[in-house]
Order: C-alpha cells, then sequence, then structure tokens
C-alpha cells in the first residue's frame, strides 16, 4: 500500500500539478498585491475612492458588502488579462513556430543501414538465370 502511494506521488503529473498549484498562489498574491497597491489607487484618483472594500449597505440589519465583491472583480479581470496576454496569446505563435522548425530524425549508424539493405536485399524475389 505504502509502494504504490509512493508510486504516485512520484509520478510526473503530481509533481506538475503541485508546482502549478504553488506558482498560481504566488502569481494570485502578485496580482492581488498590483490591484491593490497600484490599480485600485490608481481608480481611486480617477474616481475618488481609494478603497471599495469599504462601499456597504445595510437592509433588515443585514450588511451587504458589495465593495469587497467589487475589488475581487478588479482582481479576477486583471488576473485574466494577465493570462490571456501572458500564456493564450503567445501559444499560438509558439506552437506555429515550433511547427516551422524541421525535425531531422538521427542519422543512422553504418551498421545499420548495412543490415537494412541487406534484408531488403534477402526480401527480394529470387532472379532466374537466363
Amino acid at each position: 500500500m505504502a509502494k504504490g502511494f509512493k508510486d504516485f506521488l512520484l509520478r510526473g503529473n503530481v509533481i506538475d500539478l503541485a508546482v502549478a498549484v504553488v506558482i498560481g498562489v504566488a502569481f494570485g498574491a502578485v496580482v492581488t498585491s498590483f490591484v491593490a497597491d497600484l490599480l485600485t489607487p490608481l481608480l481611486a484618483a480617477i474616481g475618488g475612492q481609494p478603497d471599495f472594500s469599504a462601499l456597504t449597505f445595510t437592509v433588515n440589519h443585514s450588511t451587504f458588502h458589495y465593495g469587497k465583491f467589487i475589488n475581487a472583480v478588479i482582481s479576477f479581470l486583471v488576473i485574466a488579462a494577465a493570462v490571456y496576454f501572458l500564456v493564450v496569446r503567445p501559444l499560438p505563435s509558439l506552437s506555429q513556430r515550433r511547427a516551422k522548425v524541421p525535425v531531422q530524425p538521427p542519422a543512422k549508424p553504418e551498421e545499420v543501414r548495412l543490415l537494412s539493405q541487406i534484408r531488403d536485399l534477402l526480401q527480394q524475389p529470387p532472379r532466374t538465370p537466363a
């Protein structure tokens, strides 16, 4: 049972997924900082409100924090734009460049080439003397 679990953990997909999650969390922190420290003050300079999280309204003693939702939407849009412009858009051009580069098969060793010729000669029907 422990060997199966070890094999599962050491498979490439699990490790790749773990790396992707760690990088995704770090990228999320960078984008959150970008939105909170740069983008929101920029919007505040234009619109006059530095932090949208303070925006609320109350109905029957229930408080709705719609400003936090606005901050989350801004963060989502920035993350989506970053993923689109840094990953999705460049991917087709990278694929095209990769497709244009011809892949040369490795050269066969001399022994393999000679053996292939002998095999081809042996597969030919025998010649009849004339």
